[in-house]
């Protein structure tokens, strides 16, 4: 299995953040989310596969940001799970 991993600036703003975000993946792509740390319980990560690369958003699994999708803004790190 190989990976690769693309790290968002911590100071990218959305649009920066959904350009970066564009040219890692594509969709169908299986992908490993790290959200930004913005509180003290720890990292957060989301894995899904990619169905929609949305303007406000990456599209996993089809949900919308509220239901496991995530804002561009809050993506701190995605990995890009390839062999599966």
């Amino acid at each position: 299995m190989h990976m690769t991993e693309l790290d968002v600036p911590p100071d990218a703003d959305q649009d920066e953040a959904a350009a970066l975000v564009r040219e890692h993946v594509d969709v169908g792509d299986v992908v490993q989310i790290w959200e930004r740390d913005r509180t003290d319980d720890g990292d957060h990560d989301v894995t899904g596969k990619v169905t929609g690369i949305e303007p406000g958003y990456l599209e996993l699994e089809g949900q919308s940001p509220e239901s496991g999708s995530v804002r561009y803004d809050e993506i701190g790190t995605v990995i890009r799970v390839e062999g599966q």
